[in-house]
Order: C-alpha cells, then sequence, then structure tokens
C-alpha cells in the first residue's frame, strides 16, 4: 500500500451535489446513514486521482461475490467511463468503507467471463444499469475489489 496517500483526507464530490450531502452522511454516521440508498447498498470507494495524485472519494451501488466487492463504472450510460475507474486503471489501490468498515483494496477490471456472470447479479442491486448500457456505445466495465488482509 502507498505510504505517501493521505487516505483521511480524501477530495469529495463538488459542492451542492447529491453525491457530496450522501458522502458526508455516510461518513458522519459510519455509514448508518447512507449504506443503504434507494433500495440498494452503497459504499464509499476512495481512488488517486491519476492527474493531482490526491484520494478523491465517490459514492457507488456495490455488490459482493466470495470476499469481493463489485462496482459498475456505468457513468449512468455517458459515453464516457467515470473518473473514479479512470483513476483506479491508474492507480489500483483503492479505499473502500462499507458501513462503519473501512478497508483496503486492489481493484481490477473485471474479466470477460466475470463481467458475463457479474452482470446479473449487479442488475438485481439498480436494473437500470440495462438502460445505461443500452444508452452507450462503449462496454460497461464492471470493476472487482479485492480487500487486502
Amino acid at each position: 500500500m502507498t505510504t505517501d496517500i493521505d487516505w483521511d483526507n480524501p477530495k469529495d464530490p463538488r459542492a451542492g451535489s447529491w453525491q457530496r450531502d450522501h458522502v458526508r452522511q455516510y461518513v458522519a454516521s459510519d455509514g448508518a446513514e447512507g449504506q443503504f440508498w434507494n433500495g440498494t447498498q452503497t459504499l464509499l470507494l476512495t481512488t488517486v486521482g491519476r492527474v493531482s495524485g490526491a484520494p478523491v472519494r465517490t459514492p457507488l451501488i456495490y455488490g459482493e461475490d466470495d470476499g469481493r466487492y463489485l462496482l459498475v463504472a456505468s457513468n449512468s450510460g455517458d459515453g464516457a467511463h467515470p473518473l473514479w475507474y479512470r483513476n483506479l486503471t491508474e492507480h489500483p489501490e483503492v479505499r473502500i468503507q462499507v458501513g462503519a468498515e473501512t478497508l483496503h483494496g486492489t481493484a481490477r477490471t473485471a474479466t470477460p467471463g466475470e463481467r458475463a456472470a457479474y452482470w446479473p447479479v449487479m442488475l438485481r442491486h439498480w436494473p437500470a444499469y440495462d438502460d445505461y448500457q443500452a444508452k452507450t456505445d462503449r462496454e460497461i466495465p464492471i470493476v472487482v475489489i479485492d480487500p487486502l488482509g
């Protein structure tokens, strides 16, 4: 794990956004407020900015498989990958907060076989992922986070 990153002081989403409010509520309550949102579960992902080198925190819907955490880089079907995904492709070290638990991990893009298996898992958490995929020409990646022991 990179020691020169100040994981405890990440940049949050821009002021006035629902995401910033979600992050602040999640952190202040140790996940009691915000882990469950709009009928699904969320975590806080902290990546290292690929340009700035500073930690950046984002709330995301997640799934789980055999101790791994799964994220969908949908960007609501936009033509470009979300910034958090571009960050972790440059710096795969991440930190996540799931409820009150915080842990470090290594993130990677799911293989084609994993993506095929995990897509239905993630649709159970957020059915709109199919709509997002239909809106874009890019294949929406699924990210697998392996927690570090």
